[in-house]
């Protein structure tokens, strides 16, 4: 989460109250002075609090934090730098013979890198297959409800009932897994918010 203030480490902006203004990073977004419809933005913050306003204070505080740490040394590189513990090491294994495969976004050994991109294309293989045979979210939409002997239009329309919300729950976590749609994909065809559809997956998980 701290990414955001690379401009600031960079010297892009001096201050804090600089990158709240900043446009070209998504702290601005986050703290609600621009809007982004990509952007989950209540779903990061309840990651800081039980509600919104909760949250936005302490993203504040957890920001402010960032700043004192300065440049993070264990943070800087990719992956199999970090995981390896600087570039001293990854030279010395090189050097030994042994090779690692390395990911700049996977934190983690070589083996573990392995396993995560080869679980990763094998899940994005499947959802293509899904997708080619004529698979959407609407037609899970109308699988899941006749299951439940629910209206498909109960589910897309925000009607709040308990079964309807499990049903919402269960359609989700088909359309992250089997076609990989992100959370604001599918809350076009839920009736409810992208925040609300990342919250019914993690409960379904």
């Amino acid at each position: 989460m701290r990414i955001h203030l690379n401009p600031l480490r960079a010297n892009i902006v001096k201050t804090i109250e600089e990158l709240n203004r900043y446009p070209f990073c998504g702290h601005r977004t986050i703290i609600g002075k621009t809007k982004q419809p990509w952007m989950d933005t209540e779903y990061v913050l309840l990651q800081f609090g039980s509600s919104r306003r909760k949250g936005l204070v302490e993203y504040r505080k957890f920001m402010r934090e960032g700043v004192g740490l300065g440049r993070q040394p264990e943070l800087t590189g990719g992956g199999l730098l970090r995981s390896l513990g600087g570039w001293s090491n990854v030279v010395a294994k090189r050097r030994s013979g042994k090779s690692e495969e390395g990911d700049e976004r996977i934190l983690g050994s070589g083996d573990f890198v392995h396993a995560i991109l080869k679980e990763t294309e094998e899940r994005e293989l499947r959802q293509l297959k899904l997708k080619r045979s004529g698979r959407t979210i609407r037609k899970i939409i109308d699988e899941e409800s006749k299951k439940a002997g629910i209206s498909p239009q109960e589910v897309m329309n925000g009607v709040r009932r308990r079964s309807v919300s499990r049903l919402r729950a269960e359609i989700a976590s088909r359309g992250r897994t089997e076609l990989g749609l992100s959370s604001a994909e599918m809350a076009r065809h839920l009736g409810v918010a992208a925040s609300s559809v990342s919250r019914l997956i993690e409960k379904k998980a």
